[in-house]
């Protein structure tokens, strides 16, 4: 009686697998021809294996870009078509609030296509931007390359650095306690710094400049020095906010520091001139490659 059995190819997993035997009784298996060299057999039989794997890995990385590549289902993509949709998408304007995310994929090198949202012709308020973000405020994005390789649209500056540094793995401490300790940094920027920077611009620069009453103006020009008083007294021993590590909280914050000081014109009103350690970071942060190169995203003509 002959036991017919199938070869196992040991590795980890099936090392302990048992493989039958012949049993008392069976026929001697027949000698080997001469020259016969069943290593070789082994070898091209693993090459096969190889390359079937080597297919199928092909196979599914080509039905995850194809998926991925698919917007079409995004109503924003039929005003702004991208022409590379395997890359992600950022619906913006160069101002403080949409360079944060420019220069963090700058930071971080993912691949993104831009897009310039005119607000000279109210692109922001239409209805396809609208689909994205209903509140009708860049940065926006869409990330063809999302959580199980679907396609993630995403809205709010804050958020949309929190996921680009947990999908890189960048600028975004791992350990609980300086992570939390950034977190809270940057909604020291989204609650304070933001709103109130915005006021200081609105009062100064905009149409809050032509009221007599300057009593409005002068309650956020305070506000803004105690926030900035803040930053001044964290810089101080530190590099940057969170000491050595250039974070999501540095990215947030001096985009808007430098937007009050030279397209407001509020730096002597703020009294920049007696924070020397928020002007020494700002230069660090300017000077940045990365920074340099997000600054001026998306060009106009994009």
């Amino acid at each position: 009686m002959i036991v017919k059995s199938t070869t196992v190819y040991a590795s980890a997993d099936t090392a302990s697998i048992p493989v039958p035997t012949l049993a008392l009784g069976t026929r001697t298996p027949r000698r080997p021809a001469p020259g016969h060299r069943p290593e070789r057999m082994n070898e091209s039989i693993a090459g096969v294996g190889d390359r079937y794997a080597a297919a199928a890995a092909a196979n599914h990385e080509f039905g995850r870009l194809s998926r991925m590549a698919d917007l079409s289902r995004f109503a924003i993509t039929t005003k702004w078509p991208p022409r590379h949709p395997d890359r992600l998408q950022l619906y913006s304007v160069p101002s403080p609030n949409g360079v944060k995310i420019s220069i963090m994929l700058e930071e971080t090198g993912v691949p993104y296509e831009a897009h310039y949202i005119n607000f000279e012709t109210k692109e922001q308020m239409s209805e396809e931007f609208g689909s994205l973000n209903p509140y009708n405020k860049i940065p926006a994005i869409i990330d063809p390359d999302g959580p199980g390789g679907q396609p993630l649209p995403m809205f709010e500056s804050g958020a949309i650095l929190i996921y680009l540094a947990e999908k890189t793995g960048q600028l975004l401490p791992a350990p609980p306690v300086e992570r939390y300790e950034t977190l809270q940094w940057l909604m020291f920027q989204i609650g304070g710094v933001g709103p109130v920077f915005g006021q200081v611009g609105f009062f100064h620069k905009f149409a809050g400049s032509e009221f007599e009453d300057k009593r409005p103006r002068d309650h956020y020009v305070g506000a803004a020095r105690r926030l900035l008083k803040v930053l001044d007294d964290r810089y101080a021993s530190r590099t940057w906010i969170m000491g050595d590590t250039y974070t999501i909280a540095d990215i947030a914050t001096l985009p808007l520091v430098r937007n009050l000081v030279d397209y407001y014109g509020a730096g002597d009103l703020v009294g920049i001139s007696e924070l020397p350690h928020v002007i020494r970071a700002l230069g660090a942060f300017v000077a940045r490659p990365a920074v340099a190169r997000g600054l001026v995203v998306p060009a106009r003509s994009s």
